[in-house]
């Protein structure tokens, strides 16, 4: 159950429910369940009122997972996007797709906004894929830029956060700038 998945962390009033191998096969499993793509909201109503706030981490495909994440009561959608030239492919069918849900199935959802990843200050490309979507694009786009950082890229290996991993590191420093952006 959602219950029986949810991990305390060491960080006050931060828990997490990790995904794993199992979720390989959801797409699979789900072709035959009715109203599939509510699964998730289901379960989330469980627990829904013991939390503040819910972040769900989708994985970086238009899948039936993605959809489920978007139909769970979700109000607001915050969109990474590394500044890469294949991420802005990707990016035109993720705003179809969010266009269905909000028709079909989930008309509160919205795009909150989105924030660049991976950017790289010594390449014009990101420049330019930044520049790109800022012309093209008509949202929120957050001001605070995620940079290409190795310890970002470590903390995952180590399990842990990269507020815990190195809390000094311009990638840490990077994401509590984007927190506080996101909070006001």
């Amino acid at each position: 159950s959602i219950n029986d998945a949810v991990i305390h962390t060491e960080i006050e009033n931060l828990d997490l429910i990790p995904s794993n191998v199992n979720l390989a096969g959801a797409e699979i499993e789900l072709l035959d369940v009715n109203d599939r793509e509510y699964v998730l909201r289901n379960e989330v109503d469980y627990i829904r009122d013991d939390y503040n706030f819910i972040l769900i981490d989708c994985p970086p495909s238009l899948n039936m997972l993605t959809v489920n994440a978007m139909t769970t009561a979700v109000t607001e959608m915050l969109i990474p996007i590394q500044a890469e030239y294949y991420a802005l492919e990707g990016l035109s069918q993720l705003m179809y797709t969010i266009d269905l849900v909000q028709q079909r199935l989930n008309p509160k959802l919205k795009m909150e906004g989105v924030v660049f990843t991976m950017y790289d200050a010594r390449t014009n490309l990101s420049l330019q894929v930044v520049e790109n979507v800022k012309n093209n694009l008509d949202t929120t786009i957050y001001k605070t830029i995620i940079p290409r950082n190795v310890r970002l890229a470590e903390a995952p290996s180590h399990g842990l956060p990269i507020n815990l991993y190195d809390s000094r590191s311009a990638g840490a420093e990077s994401y509590r700038t984007l927190a506080k952006e996101v909070i006001e």
